[in-house]
């Protein structure tokens, strides 16, 4: 099978290339010659592809939660790579202002640029993809909303907001955790599925972990439940 995956990711190449022998210090070498480039190389670098698991559902219900999930997953996404974007162009902006007021002021004005040109979009997602954006955020820049709210505006600011999003049971201290919570981990699936298809655009997580590690320790953790718990 790997030899398979191999040639395949190879193939592409070989309507393009060709492979000559070359005399270099009275030894034989065989360079690839790229249609195009006119380097000669000993190798060609190919992109590394994530090999993902084939999804298995244990019951429609849980495959019906997965595509659910998906739904709502690939909603929200831009929004959390948006922000991340727009706190970067705001943490390298301020960082070039000399005094606070300066910041303070630029900063106010980035927020209300995003609050006028999202806030209508925002409010009309539901409890869940409201959770799910939140986590999303923390995914994408490291900091929880709370924590984005309390560096930008104020402390009370964020606690009211805070309060506020408890009464939909939103939390807006919510982290990203694939390694603990078995809907993160999913929603990462959903991404990397994503990300290769080419539906989303990948922007890297400023949250820690492996992928693959984390889907064997997932799959085995169900393997284990299956079997303490054969269906009848």
């Amino acid at each position: 099978m790997n030899y398979l995956l191999s040639l395949f990711l190879f193939f592409p190449f070989l309507m393009f290339a060709q492979v000559d022998t070359f005399e270099q210090d009275s030894t034989e070498v065989q360079y690839i010659l790229i249609e195009g480039d006119s380097i000669p190389r000993e190798m060609i670098d190919l992109e590394e592809v994530m090999l993902l698991h084939k999804l298995n559902f244990d019951s429609k219900q849980d495959q019906r939660r997965y595509y659910i999930l998906r739904r709502k997953t690939l909603k929200v996404y831009p929004y959390a790579k948006l922000a991340a974007e727009r706190l970067d162009s705001l943490t390298t902006r301020i960082g070039s202002l000399e005094s606070r007021r300066k910041q303070r002021k630029y900063a106010k004005i980035v927020q209300k640029y995003i609050e006028e040109e999202f806030s209508g979009e925002l409010k009309k997602l539901t409890r869940t993809e409201g959770q799910i954006l939140i986590k999303l955020i923390h995914r994408q820049t490291g900091k929880t909303t709370f924590e984005l709210i309390k560096t930008l505006r104020s402390g009370w600011r964020a606690f009211w907001f805070n309060n506020t999003a408890s009464l939909f049971d939103i939390s807006l201290k919510r982290e990203f955790d694939p390694e603990n919570e078995k809907e993160d981990y999913l929603i990462e699936d959903i991404l990397q599925r994503n990300f290769q298809s080419g539906l989303l655009k990948e922007q890297k997580s400023a949250v820690a972990f492996d992928f693959l590690e984390l889907t064997n320790k997932w799959i085995k953790k169900e393997e284990t439940t299956t079997n303490k718990n054969p269906k009848p």
